[in-house]
């Protein structure tokens, strides 16, 4: 296999396969995706446009359209704060992965930079393994993304040694490693780029029994997100197939947890946008099918079958009625206007690929927070509260997403089945709920 035809590091809703993985996050992309080869440094978004038909921003980039710049000057860029990214297996070439990835960039390594296994020794790292490939990759993009935001911050990555499945296995010991770390005062805020669909977990009572760790959170509190899914208003069912209704998944429905939808991004080479920001939905777009496979590549959102209306959503109880809806706020997640991610998992000297998803909105986001947190001198925690008092105030962090839907297509036993979602409209909205973020004017609303 030439090197550029290697695995190629993505965010996706993994579906089943051998090891019955069902993570909401980032896996492996085909193995004849392309990607550019390690050792000559990362490539530039026009140079991934032009070999794959997507985009690859950069860090400089990512930060210049979240307007975190103003920040920075001013020393807010997360220091004295620590971001908690939880994954099961993780990667076993994180830590060089991350230099590898900031000294092409430019940015400076975390002042601290810790993994922990606290509810079990992680199982040696095999290629053959497709669940430890697929979080690696996960891992990978996890805490690239949130170190370019916030790149004073302190990472944590908390490892689990049990495989998500399709119907909720490897969530205790994912609620228990995020109890560990808010018992111990470990961090400020968690990144979750996992999640099944509601209906998926054997009962309500079972999913409501693994919520624990959100209601410790909440009264430490501790800042807790979660990628609301990859494909649109369907997702993973047993019996490996697709959802043929809507569904949404959990924890990014839970009123505890701030789910993160995703948008696309059009920059140019300085990060300006080109273009006003959309809901993000590749599922039509040739070049992510290409490169990605053909699954119907959209930002989840919708309506909660197990939570009803959390207080803070009444002032959007039009659009919700009497559920919790989802998700509550989106950044940049799309394939086709993608990230650069570098790993080295896969063998020496590794690779530069573009990724995307809402697990990479989710670290993004998880950046944001620690920002907000060392603003502010304490931990904010539950921001949900806040999103929606600063939506209605119309202020003037909360940027509006008015284009794009979640609406999806997929072929599915040799029938073409269409899943109607929502449309992105003035106001929240059930595809990027408030919209999304200016970072130099969000951090002092939030605070404040």
């Amino acid at each position: 296999m030439s090197a550029w035809h290697r695995t190629l590091v993505v965010a996706v809703c993994g579906l089943f396969g051998a090891a019955g993985v069902a993570a909401c996050g980032p896996a492996i992309g085909p193995a004849a995706a392309p990607a550019f080869p390690g050792g000559h440094g990362a490539p530039t978004s026009a140079q991934c446009t032009q070999t794959f038909g997507v985009a690859c921003y950069s860090p400089r980039q990512l930060q210049r359209a979240y307007d975190l710049e103003p920040l920075y000057a001013r020393g807010f860029d997360g220091k004295g704060r620590t971001i908690v990214i939880v994954d099961p297996f993780g990667s076993p070439t994180i830590r060089p992965d991350l230099a590898t990835f900031d000294q092409a960039f430019g940015l400076p390594a975390p002042p601290s930079f810790q993994v922990l296994q606290p509810v079990g020794r992680v199982p040696p790292f095999s290629l053959k393994n497709a669940g430890m490939v697929d979080m690696a990759g996960q891992t990978t993009a996890d805490v690239e993304l949130a170190h370019e935001i916030a790149p004073g911050a302190n990472i944590l990555l908390v490892e689990t040694p049990a495989p998500e499945t399709i119907t909720g296995g490897g969530f205790p010991q994912l609620i228990a490693a995020e109890n560990y770390v808010i018992a111990h005062n470990l961090g400020d805020v968690i990144s979750q780029s996992f999640g099944l669909p509601e209906q998926n977990f054997p009962s309500r009572s079972a999913l409501l029994q693994l919520r624990s760790a959100y209601l410790n959170a909440y009264r430490q509190q501790v800042t807790v997100l979660a990628a609301s899914n990859d494909l649109g208003v369907t997702g993973p069912a047993p019996a490996d197939r697709l959802y043929t209704h809507p569904v949404v998944s959990w924890p990014a429905s839970d009123p505890l947890v701030t789910g993160v939808g995703g948008t696309t991004l059009q920059l140019n080479a300085a990060g300006g946008r080109i273009s006003p920001d959309t809901a993000w939905n590749d599922s039509r777009n040739a070049a992510v099918t290409k490169h990605f496979g053909a699954l119907p590549w959209a930002s989840s959102g919708g309506l909660s079958v197990i939570f009803t209306r959390p207080g803070y959503q009444d002032s959007v109880r039009a659009i919700v009625g009497g559920q919790r809806g989802v998700p509550d706020v989106a950044l940049s997640a799309s394939l086709s206007g993608g990230v650069a991610i570098f790993e080295s998992y896969t063998g020496a000297p590794g690779f530069w690929a573009p990724g995307g998803g809402t697990s990479a909105a989710t670290p993004e986001l998880a950046g944001l927070v620690a920002i907000a947190d060392q603003y502010a001198n304490k931990r904010l925690g539950l921001i949900n509260p806040a999103l929606y008092r600063l939506e209605q105030a119309h202020a003037p962090g909360i940027v509006g997403i008015t284009s794009g839907s979640n609406t999806v297509r997929f072929v599915q036993n040799g029938s073409t089945i269409t899943v109607r979602g929502y449309q992105a409209s003035p106001g929240y909205n059930l595809v990027t709920g408030v919209g999304t973020i200016d970072a130099a004017r969000f951090v002092p609303e939030l605070v404040g």
